[in-house]
């Protein structure tokens, strides 16, 4: 599923565009915070999901000119493996520091994402990172049609990012 294609127009870019904007904040996140040169896109967007097993899920909220979420969905296993990357030890349970470690990424790339909203002209603030993981979880930010979710790939593992978009 894609962005409301209103809010794409205002923004004055393509849908194309916007998701290649943030393919790369993602990808030069990753390679930044967690030294991972490997990740791949898979070239495709995804419907949003809401429902999450044995996941971690990191949320930095935007709200001013447009209203909104940056997600990052992990797996346990990808979770611990990005804040292993990230602290340089091995990590082997999901505690506080992979509660940190997957806020500080999202904030990482929800700035980067508002990077391109200021560009545009447009006064966004972002909350504080909140984190949520369990066994099994359902969560729910805006619409469907006002969402853009992209799938990576990490050694055969996935995650996702999403982005909720609205205009005030």
């Amino acid at each position: 599923m894609a962005l409301n294609q209103s809010i794409v127009a205002q923004l004055d870019v393509t849908e194309e565009e916007l998701t290649k904007l943030l393919t790369n904040d993602v990808i030069e996140v990753f390679a930044t915070m967690v030294g991972m040169e490997d990740l791949l896109h898979l070239p495709l967007v995804v419907d949003p999901v809401s429902h999450f097993n044995d996941c971690v899920t990191a949320m930095v909220g935007l709200a001013g000119a447009y209203n909104g979420m940056v997600s990052l969905h992990a797996t346990h296993n990808l979770a611990l493996s990005f804040t292993s990357q990230m602290l340089g030890l091995e990590v082997t349970e999901i505690d506080a520091d992979v509660h940190d470690a997957l806020g500080e990424i999202t904030n990482m790339i929800a700035g980067s994402f508002k990077h391109h909203l200021s560009n545009a002209g447009n006064d966004v603030k972002m909350s504080t990172p909140s984190v949520v993981n369990g066994k099994e979880y359902v969560l729910s930010v805006g619409v469907p049609s006002d969402t853009l979710t992209l799938l990576f790939d990490v050694n055969d593992e996935w995650f996702l990012v999403s982005v909720v978009l609205e205009k005030e």
